[in-house]
């Protein structure tokens, strides 16, 4: 028996899904909450093996519900169901560790068949979802780290900077101008989006360009 937790603001959203899940042979539903801190609680008391997670509810909403439930509850699986899609939304939810999420347009036997799949860790999205986070995906693989605009000769700068070398340092080591060393200074906070040069030598450690 699934044992599934409904946290939702709205009583007849409440007592539909209940009815309905109710009539699943292999669902059952233990327990349900009108608010986010209530949730929290009810989930952390019952642990049950599904949580059914709307967004939008007065006090603590479902985001940050999520976040506290997953802080607390090992392999919490948590099923967000609402009526938004906004970025602002789907992103920090998922972030927070929430494993499907659905529209309260879905179909009962696709929320039914969502619970069954959380409940052996296999997620769930709306077709819209699934598309936001691929593309977000995509997007992030396709992201370079900002020192890959840096020319050699910058980068060869930006070490010598990262080991604490003044312009003049630098003007003799590489055999130009203090002036050309300044403008290539320039440019590397400009590529790197950084302040400073200090900024800048934090960041060639960070992202091992000096070992």
């Amino acid at each position: 028996m699934i044992r599934v937790l409904l946290i939702d603001d709205h009583e007849m959203v409440r007592m539909g899904l209940a009815a309905f899940l109710e009539a699943q042979s292999d669902i059952e539903v233990v327990g349900e909450a009108s608010d986010g801190e209530t949730g929290v609680k009810m989930a952390v008391d019952l642990k049950p093996d599904v949580i059914l997670m709307d967004l939008v509810m007065e006090g603590m909403d479902g985001i940050e519900a999520t976040k506290k439930i997953c802080s607390q509850m090992e392999n919490a699986k948590i099923i967000v169901l609402t009526s938004f899609i906004d970025d602002d939304k789907v992103y920090p939810v998922i972030e927070a560790g929430a494993l499907s999420y659905l529209l309260k347009t879905s179909k009962a036997k696709d929320i039914a068949e969502a619970i069954r799949s959380a409940s052996i860790g296999e997620p769930k999205l709306e077709a819209k979802v699934a598309g936001k986070v691929l593309s977000r995906l995509r997007h992030s693989s396709s992201e370079q780290p900002l020192h890959h605009s840096l020319t050699a000769r910058e980068l060869e700068i930006l070490r010598l900077l990262a080991e604490g070398k003044t312009n003049k340092d630098i003007s003799e080591d590489l055999y130009i101008t203090i002036k050309t060393v300044k403008t290539h200074v320039t440019n590397i906070l400009s590529k790197l989006e950084v302040a400073d040069r200090t900024q800048a030598a934090i960041y060639a450690h960070r992202n091992k360009i000096v070992q």
